[in-house]
């Protein structure tokens, strides 16, 4: 069983450092990489900053980014959860960062998508179609 929790907990950490792997070479390359062997699929967008200034960002929607929106906070949250579970479940204290971590999180995507929707608009609606599922279907 120690066994199973470890192999568990080392899956969610590579995981979570994987899609910070490909989200950085999709950045640091301009999208002129291959995420799983492919080239990415990506949307252009374009935003007006608060001085007047139009830039363009690129949203990666393949990989574990086109997987679900704010997909890298799963392994982040299941990882804790395997730290935690030797614990066992005699008492609720072990578990106050899972718990703690879970609605830092939830809270984080909220906001996150508030402000890409406020910065990206028509973009972000089309990211959204693209990627629409989100940590937990109907939990914002």
């Amino acid at each position: 069983l120690a066994l199973y929790i470890l192999v568990a907990g080392v899956l969610c950490i590579y995981i979570n450092y994987d899609c910070d792997r490909q989200r950085q070479e999709f950045r640091r390359t301009s999208g002129k990489c291959k995420i799983w062997g492919k080239a990415p699929s990506k949307i252009e967008a374009t935003y007006t900053t608060t001085s007047g200034e139009t830039k363009t960002s690129l949203l990666l929607t393949s990989g574990w980014w086109g997987l679900a929106r704010h997909f890298h906070y799963v392994p982040e949250i299941l990882a804790a959860f395997f730290w935690t579970v030797p614990a066992l479940f005699n008492h609720f204290l072990p578990y106050f960062y899972v718990v703690f971590l879970t609605i830092l999180l939830f809270d984080r995507a909220k906001r996150d998508d508030d402000r890409c929707r406020s910065k990206y608009g028509k973009y972000w609606k089309l990211y959204c179609n693209k990627v629409p599922y989100k940590i937990i279907p109907g939990i914002y």
